[in-house]
């Protein structure tokens, strides 16, 4: 893809075509929601308008209702004075007929740089799933320090999203 002044790494957008670029960490994680339009069209609403991330806890500070390009958003993790800010801005987004999803790239102050990519897909025969699809790397000393926890910690929360997006779409 491309280079921009905004993100804290380079290229930008290879999320769109499941790439990791060389000195990335990858990390995919799917999850099956259930089957049919309705669940397709509500599990895409949550995922688009941020209601997944919010219904895990994640504080999301966003400049617009829905996930679209160039759209601000800062992520929020942890409790209180243990909380943690990542500015982020949406890299790409998807509204099709089979697919709707987004992603979004590290800005300067995020302690890691990387992509990471949620979307739903509605499969021929049915079955709808999230996949989540990031490639990173450390930006601050204590997220070089944690070492081997970062990933662990990453692949959690990718599952999470999973659990709360189908206890979302069954409601």
């Amino acid at each position: 893809m491309t280079t921009h002044p905004d993100f804290s790494y380079a290229p930008v957008g290879r999320t769109a075509h499941g790439v990791t670029p060389p000195a990335f960490r990858a990390l995919c994680v799917h999850t099956w929601l259930g089957s049919g339009e309705a669940v397709f069209a509500a599990a895409s609403r949550a995922v688009l308008e941020w209601r997944m991330h919010r219904a895990m806890g994640v504080r999301m500070v966003t400049d617009a209702e829905r996930a679209a390009p160039g759209v601000r958003v800062t992520v929020g993790l942890g409790v209180g004075r243990l909380r943690v800010h990542g500015p982020c801005r949406v890299v790409w987004a998807v509204e099709e007929e089979r697919r709707a999803g987004w992603a979004y790239g590290t800005l300067p102050g995020h302690p890691q740089c990387g992509e990471e990519a949620f979307w739903v897909e509605h499969a021929e025969d049915g079955r709808v799933r999230l996949s989540v699809w990031a490639y990173s790397r450390p930006a601050v000393w204590w997220t070089r320090a944690a070492g081997p926890v970062v990933p662990v910690l990453q692949r959690l929360y990718a599952h999470r999203c999973g659990q709360v997006l189908r206890r979302l779409v069954r409601d």
